[in-house]
This record gives C-alpha cells, sequence and structure tokens, in this order.
C-alpha cells in the first residue's frame, strides 16, 4: 500500500477536525430539527432523511478516525491523495473522484 509521502502539519490537522466536527454539528441540527417537527412531516420522507443523515455521522465518524491514523485524505480505492479541493468540500470523503464513480 502505498503512503502519503508528507505528514500533515499540526496546523492542518486542526483545521480539518474543525472542519469535521462543523459538518457533526451541522449533521445533528438537522436531526434535532427533523425530530421537533416530526409530527408534521411526512413519515417516509423523514426517515429516509434521518437515515441519510446517520449514514453522514458515521462518515464524519470515520473521517475522525483516518485523521487519528494518519490516512486522512488518501483514497480507499487507489491510494491516491484525495485532492484538498474534494476535501474542502465533502470533509468526510473516503475516495477520490474516479474510485468513487466506480462505487457507483
Amino acid at each position: 500500500m502505498n503512503t502519503p509521502k508528507t505528514a500533515p502539519t499540526d496546523h492542518r490537522v486542526h483545521e480539518t477536525l474543525q472542519r469535521l466536527q462543523h459538518e457533526r454539528n451541522t449533521r445533528l441540527a438537522q436531526l434535532n430539527a427533523m425530530e421537533a417537527d416530526k409530527p408534521n412531516s411526512n413519515e417516509d420522507l423523514a426517515t429516509a432523511q434521518t437515515t441519510a443523515i446517520r449514514l453522514v455521522l458515521k462518515e464524519i465518524d470515520a473521517a475522525v478516525e483516518r485523521v487519528s491514523d494518519g490516512t486522512y485524505g488518501v483514497c480507499g480505492g487507489c491510494n491516491a491523495r484525495i485532492p484538498v479541493g474534494r476535501l474542502e468540500i465533502l470533509p468526510y470523503v473516503r475516495y477520490c473522484v474516479r474510485c468513487q464513480q466506480r462505487a457507483l
């Protein structure tokens, strides 16, 4: 397995963890809002949305683990570096675009 050639700086790790925490807080706020609106919502739609949010929360937790073990930003499919722009948009992403498309 190829490993990244440069280790992230402490600043970069801190910034990444902050971004992931922000994503987590946003998803938790969405869940809380959905719970508060439960009596007024379409049950099937609410269930689908809740399931999707919970999956993203699991991906965020997995990304935090990857930060801890030093594999954050490395594609889980091809071991190439995931472009920084992609990580800025989806900080919890596991795969580069090419491998993500193959998975679909």
